[in-house]
């Protein structure tokens, strides 16, 4: 008796086995597919490709001379980081809430007098690209303050000093000034630089330890971008944020601060990453934007999903779709390029397929 239920204890096993490792060798194939066609320059000045599900790496695979071990700029895609430290410093006791003043935190600010209600400006405003700012760097008619910013010697003295053209919390106008003031916030509230705040609370707890920052001439750390780090460091912090802050086990930012953050409920006028991408396979939808977070749903002839993501200038992407278990990176070079959205055509062609059948 013991004999016979050994057989099919080890039938049983050997089919599951075999079976996982046929979908393992099906999903190799067909990424295959989507590897040729990169390097057939089907698509341009791609870096790498990174895709997890769950905590198993399914491809990684890297292009154009980068590596493994190759630090790259995550551009704008950082904002997304900078987000999950501001919360990181509410889930602490740092900073009460988004509904605080933001120049609250910057006593010797002196306002001038075409104000426009900048002292009602709150975290919140910052968070969302409602500030008031007179700034935009999404239209390329728009004032680009960062262009300005970046040659001066204190990028959140900049920050804050910009002139108004709206009243806070009323229009959505993208600018990296905001995350700069927000990592002033940071830095006021808890008497430690963005970086060794990043450091104590986020980077070692997850074992991130290879990156580099941009740092200003006055010691501030640049918290809107320019911010070196592994892909492989990308997919870790994308896991944690699909497990609603939870990485190994261990609680890096609360779960309610997660939902807060990434839920995007602001639609980002006449904008689709899926219509910029230029696919054919997939119906484009809106754009939405959370606390430097981007939510777009994702629709196909085989898939209909929400994807969360991050997104940087020339294609930095960290891309959660819950409902897949799964988390994507990109990172390219097709910087100020329509090309550097095809990533979106990538993920509805050979990604969600590939997943989906597997």
């Amino acid at each position: 008796m013991k004999y016979l239920i050994f057989l099919i204890a080890f039938f049983v096993f050997g089919c599951f086995k075999a079976n996982g490792q046929r979908k393992i060798k099906q999903q190799k194939l067909s990424f295959a597919e989507m590897t040729g066609a990169i390097n057939s320059n089907a698509y341009t000045n791609i870096h790498s490709i990174l895709i997890a599900r769950g905590n198993v790496l399914l491809y990684e695979h890297y292009f154009n001379g980068f590596t493994r071990d190759s630090l790259h700029d995550s551009r704008s895609s950082f904002k997304s980081i900078t987000s999950l430290l501001l919360g990181i410093a509410i889930d602490k006791g740092f900073i009460k809430d988004v509904n605080q003043k933001a120049y609250s935190f910057f006593p010797g600010y002196q306002a001038n007098n075409n104000d426009n209600g900048r002292q009602e400006m709150t975290v919140k405003n910052l968070l969302e690209m409602k500030s008031g700012f007179d700034c935009d760097e999404w239209t390329d008619d728009g004032n680009d303050c960062e262009d300005k910013m970046v040659k001066t010697a204190d990028w959140v003295k900049f920050s804050l000093n910009l002139p108004m053209k709206n009243k806070p919390g009323r229009v959505w106008a993208y600018t990296s000034c905001n995350p700069m003031i927000i990592s002033g916030i940071i830095s006021s509230a808890t008497h430690l630089s963005i970086m060794d705040f990043a450091k104590k609370y986020l980077f070692m707890p997850m074992g991130i330890t290879n990156y580099k920052w941009t740092v200003d001439p006055s010691g501030h750390g640049m918290a809107a971008g320019s911010f070196y780090i592994l892909p492989e460091d990308m997919v870790k912090l994308g896991q944690m944020v699909k497990d609603i802050g939870v990485w190994k086990g261990k609680r890096i930012v609360s779960a309610a601060w997660i939902k807060e953050s990434t839920k995007g409920t602001i639609p980002i006028p006449h904008f689709s990453f899926m219509k910029f991408s230029k696919s054919d396979v997939a119906v484009p939808q809106p754009a939405y934007y959370g606390y430097y977070w981007y939510n777009e749903l994702v629709k196909t002839k085989e898939f209909t999903g929400n994807v969360l993501f991050a997104s940087g200038n020339g294609g930095q992407y960290i891309m959660i779709i819950k409902n897949l278990n799964l988390v994507i990176v990109f990172t390219q070079g097709n910087y100020n390029n329509w090309k550097a959205k095809r990533a979106f055509d990538i993920l509805a062609r050979y990604i969600l397929p590939v997943v989906k059948t597997n």
